[in-house]
């Protein structure tokens, strides 16, 4: 076995024991070797170590489940003759005792029968003796590869799942956060409510999610959108008429106002209402009663009230489109919607949801968005906000040929190269270190601090990245992962 590993220079004590390099501080994965050959150990031991691996070797299978009930391992090579048991058995064993860790089975009696055996055990793959150094390096890396993806796709539905709960609102931000807050400890009330925001940041979702977690949830929920109705028209639709009201009134017709009953009114593009009707809306409001166009009987109504509006309240109160009165009336809980190029670190999270939607519905067989498209969306302002990204993301699905979204998939209105705004600036006259610690700098800060995103866009493994700010003294506790 010795000379499997004759390409390095192996330190041999004087107890013919491979002397052990020191280990990087603070290693952040560690890998469990079981294998009863000292040489064969430590020679791993070394090779996995030079790697930026913490390692912990053992000679038998008992040792080996010990360790893993005390300590967090993400990988383990094993040998498949061990003297106390066959290394399938310990692959059994292991995986019920750390579902999450990955198992590499070695041995010198390997067959593909035997192969085939341990992957359906639980196996990540298998590696028969002899094998050089880089060939336990490389199956190693990609072991530990695969399980961060298992692991990023588990958070994913995870997350996905949790959103369910979050009311069908997709985001992590701050902001966003803020706004599930606001929800749950106001929705049971009756307090009239606004929601601020630009077009396609979400406005209606939010309304349908003070409704469903309301008391009125099992009432209707009418949705208005004043910009869409007429004007001459928009007076009757909501307060209804009755017979011969005006020329072409034969029968009478109830309002959507009183149609609502009591459950939700969501009135959507309030400023875009005319000031006349605005002002009927006050006192109903305020009275609680609503009469039809030529009638001379009220009605007593008991919704709730939610309004919406793309234009800033204060502005629009300025400019004339809304009345100042009826602002303060529906104002009492109010809601900013962020638009999505201030929530950019919502953005993966909201494509990935996106991405999963059309893929099912189109039953097409795209996993993934490349680092490269990700790059294109990070730099476009997404005027149509979180509905531009939507119909973004459909798109390339129905145009994507191969199972990842790349530039080529997505609109033609979304730059797909980098132009001299996004590059990263350097001064004259710098050396190649400060190069390397600016660029990561400015693409961290272009990231809002997200070393996910950091690191595919300077195409590094994050393990990298992280030596790397560690060497330039970035700070890495202030960061997003």
């Amino acid at each position: 076995m010795c000379a499997c590993f004759c390409r390095w220079q192996l330190e041999i004590d004087s107890a013919g024991r491979v002397r052990q390099p020191h280990t990087m501080e603070n290693p952040k994965l560690k890998i469990l070797v079981v294998d009863d050959d000292p040489i064969i150990s430590d020679a791993l031991q070394v090779v996995l170590q030079d790697a930026g691996y913490k390692v912990l070797a053992v000679s038998n299978g008992q040792a080996a489940l010990r360790q893993i009930q005390q300590g967090n391992f993400q990988l383990a090579l094993v040998d498949f003759r061990l003297p106390d048991i066959d290394g399938i058995s310990l692959l059994e064993e292991m995986k019920q005792a750390s579902p999450r860790m990955e198992v590499i089975l070695i041995t010198a009696h390997g067959s593909i029968d035997l192969a085939i055996a341990a992957i359906k055990k639980g196996a990540y793959y298998f590696l028969p003796k002899p094998f050089a150094p880089d060939e336990a390096i490389i199956l190693t890396q990609k072991a530990l590869l695969w399980r961060e993806v298992i692991n990023e796709n588990e958070a994913l539905r995870h997350t996905l799942l949790k959103e369910e709960k979050t009311f069908g609102i997709v985001g992590r931000n701050r902001q966003m956060q803020n706004i599930y807050d606001i929800i749950l400890a106001t929705a049971m009330s009756d307090a009239p409510v606004l929601i601020e925001g630009e077009s396609g940041t979400g406005k209606e979702l939010i309304a349908n999610a003070f409704h469903q977690q309301s008391g009125r949830a099992a009432q209707p929920l009418i949705r208005i959108n004043c910009a869409a109705i007429p004007h001459d028209l928009i007076e009757s639709e909501m307060f209804g008429f009755k017979r011969g009201a005006f020329t072409g009134a034969d029968n009478d017709k109830r309002g959507l106002i009183e149609m609502a009953g009591n459950g939700t009114l969501f009135l959507d593009e309030i400023s875009e209402m005319p000031l006349y009707v605005q002002s009927k809306l006050l006192r109903v409001l305020q009275d609680k009663t609503i009469r039809r166009l030529g009638d001379v009987k009220e009605t007593v109504v008991d919704f709730r009230l939610i309004a919406a509006t793309n234009r800033a309240a204060q502005a629009a109160i300025q400019s004339g489109h809304l009345r100042e009165d009826l602002y303060f009336r529906i104002s009492t809980i109010r809601i900013q919607v962020p638009p999505l190029r201030e929530r950019l670190d919502d953005l993966e999270l909201l494509a990935e949801y996106f991405l999963g939607r059309y893929a099912a519905k189109y039953r097409k067989p795209v996993g993934a968005i490349s680092p490269e498209a990700y790059q294109c969306f990070g730099r476009y302002k997404w005027p149509g906000n979180v509905r531009e990204l939507e119909s973004a993301i459909e798109r390339a699905v129905l145009f994507c040929r191969t199972n990842q979204i790349t530039p080529n998939d997505i609109p033609e209105h979304i730059p797909h190269s980098v132009n001299s705004h996004s590059k990263c600036q350097f001064p004259p006259y710098i050396t190649l270190e400060e190069v390397i610690k600016e660029a990561i700098l400015q693409t961290l800060e272009r990231n809002h601090g997200n070393v996910k995103k950091t690191a595919a866009m300077l195409k590094l493994h994050r393990p990298t990245l992280y030596r790397k700010l560690k060497k330039y003294g970035i700070r890495v506790e202030k960061l997003v992962e």
